[in-house]
């Protein structure tokens, strides 16, 4: 009986054990069933997500040759004087570019973002043209991007003076003569004469209280005489002005001038006579250099997504600046991150826990968007580094990567496209868009871009130039150049306080 029992729960056990593992089996396939249901079901949401954000941030071309359109319709408001046009058009009072003849020694200050820049030059005129430059570049606290007037100007000027400090003997003013100063300030002003415009509002990020209204040539000359700086403010300029005045200056086809870096605007030469607000004296050259602000330009054609809605509304200026915010170095990260996030709420893409640093906004910079866009690594290695900084997480799936990358790929196109379109705009206003009818060459036409939106973020900058060949088509587009022209608006500032000094002739020897 014992041996008989033995066997008997032994037969048992081992039955027992059979069912188990059978059981654990199943269990184990049952939950790998869920687990693979559950990632497909993962992948579909993903894939919902990123259908959908290609279709809104498309942009065929027949899109942007109509928004091209619209905004010639506003330009030519802007230029009427209409008041509820979205481009004001404004008129920069320079309507002689630099020549070449230039000569003296001259300061510049480029005041355009987050940061700012000051610079000297010594011009030799038409045979020596720039004989030595120097510059320094100073990063503005956020606290003073919101603070008062004062303290920006103050602080502004504390860096001048020290940089005039540093003057050495290469750079040499007449005995006598003040130092001049070209001041571009890049936020849309009313100016009322080469050296003087009241501010219009501050952009880019900027809240300054105080300053709305005020004479900003007076804000800066205030604070200079507060640090003992004997400094003469001869040309208040755009940066894009300025840009087209550096750009001139080396290119004497230079007809336009586009800046592409934290925040966007354009500039061209118009005819005066095309102009129906001007009502002065016709300027001698027939021409006048006018100051579009672009970035503000808004049109029910612009493919808006939710991302951009959202973004704008929670902006310090919602409902303005719609173009600029689809466009620029300030917003384009923000828009990647606002899509990455909306990937982690509803797909899981970065696990189950949505990464609570990627909650924060503008904590991807487009300088960081445009490194993992270019990363071109098999493991897109260069790209899951950025994420483990930005995000922090620690492993990304090649998968996740790729996707990253391609909703980079996305937002970097929508921007460079809409971008070329604006530049396209301006090539149609001033009729340099197709070959003449006469059957003449189309003059050779140089546009000239600044920013390092545009000069470091190459498939952004390809992508533009792309796209801007394809909307002029094979002919006509053999005739126009984009042309880098860094640091134009510093030297073109420059330039322009050299042919509105205050002397007259400038100093030759």
């Amino acid at each position: 009986m014992g041996k008989a029992a033995a066997v008997g729960t032994a037969v048992v056990v081992c039955a027992a054990v059979g069912v188990a593992v059978v059981l654990a089996r199943r269990r184990r396939r049952r939950e790998a069933e869920l687990l693979g249901s559950a990632e497909v079901e993962r992948k579909k949401r993903a894939a919902a997500v990123i259908e959908d954000v290609e279709r809104n941030l498309a942009t065929p071309t027949a899109l942007l040759r109509s928004i091209a359109d619209a905004m010639v319709v506003e330009m030519e408001r802007g230029l009427r004087g209409d008041i509820h046009a979205c481009l004001k058009m404004l008129i920069s009072y320079v309507d002689n570019l630099p020549t070449g003849d230039e000569h003296g020694l001259f300061y510049a200050l480029d005041l355009g973002g987050t940061n700012f820049r000051v610079l000297r030059v010594q011009l030799g005129g038409r045979e020596k043209r720039v004989v030595k430059q120097q510059y320094d570049e100073v990063s503005i606290p956020p606290h003073l991007m919101v603070g008062t007037s004062m303290e920006l100007f103050d602080f502004i000027a504390a860096a001048l003076a020290k940089f005039v400090d540093t003057e050495g003997d290469d750079f040499h003013l007449p005995e006598g003569r003040q130092r001049e100063l070209g001041f571009t300030f890049s936020f849309p002003v009313h100016q009322t004469s080469i050296s003087s415009g009241t501010l219009i509002k501050w952009t880019k990020g900027f809240s300054i209280n105080g300053a709305v209204g005020e004479d900003v040539v007076g804000e800066l000359s205030r604070a200079m005489e507060r640090q003992g700086l004997d400094m003469k403010v001869t040309a208040l300029v755009n940066d894009t002005v300025g840009t087209l005045a550096g750009g001139r200056y080396m290119d004497n086809d230079v007809v336009a001038a586009v800046i592409l870096g934290t925040g966007t605007n354009a500039a061209y030469v118009e005819h005066a006579n095309a102009i129906p607000k001007w009502t002065g004296l016709l300027p001698r050259s027939g021409n006048m250099v006018i100051n579009t602000e672009w970035g503000s330009f808004k049109s029910d054609k612009l493919p808006l997504s939710e991302y951009d809605k959202a973004m704008d509304f929670e902006s310090l200026n919602p409902g303005e600046q719609i173009y600029e915010k689809m466009i620029s170095g300030m917003y384009l990260g923000e828009i990647v991150r606002r899509i990455l996030l909306k990937l982690a709420h509803d797909a899981s893409l970065f696990g189950d826990v949505v990464p609570p640093k990627l909650e924060q906004p503008f904590i991807l910079r487009t300088p960081d968007m445009s490194a993992m866009h270019h990363d071109s690594s098999h493991d897109l290695k260069i790209l899951g580094a950025k994420l483990k900084d930005i995000v922090g997480v620690a492993d990304t799936s090649l998968e996740v990567r790729y996707i990253t990358r391609h909703i980079c790929d996305i937002v970097a196109e929508r921007g460079a496209r809409l971008a070329a379109a604006g530049i396209y705009s301006i090539l149609k206003k001033i009729g340099r868009d197709k070959v003449p009818s006469d059957g003449s060459k189309l003059p050779r036409t140089v546009v000239a871009l600044d920013g390092g939106l545009y000069e470091h973020y190459k498939k952004f900058s390809s992508c533009l130039e792309a796209t801007l060949q394809d909307l002029l088509g094979e002919e006509a587009s053999s005739s126009v150049v984009a042309k880098l022209a860094n640091d134009g608006s510093g030297i073109g500032a420059a330039l322009l306080a050299a042919s509105h000094s205050q002397y007259g002739e400038v100093d030759y020897s």
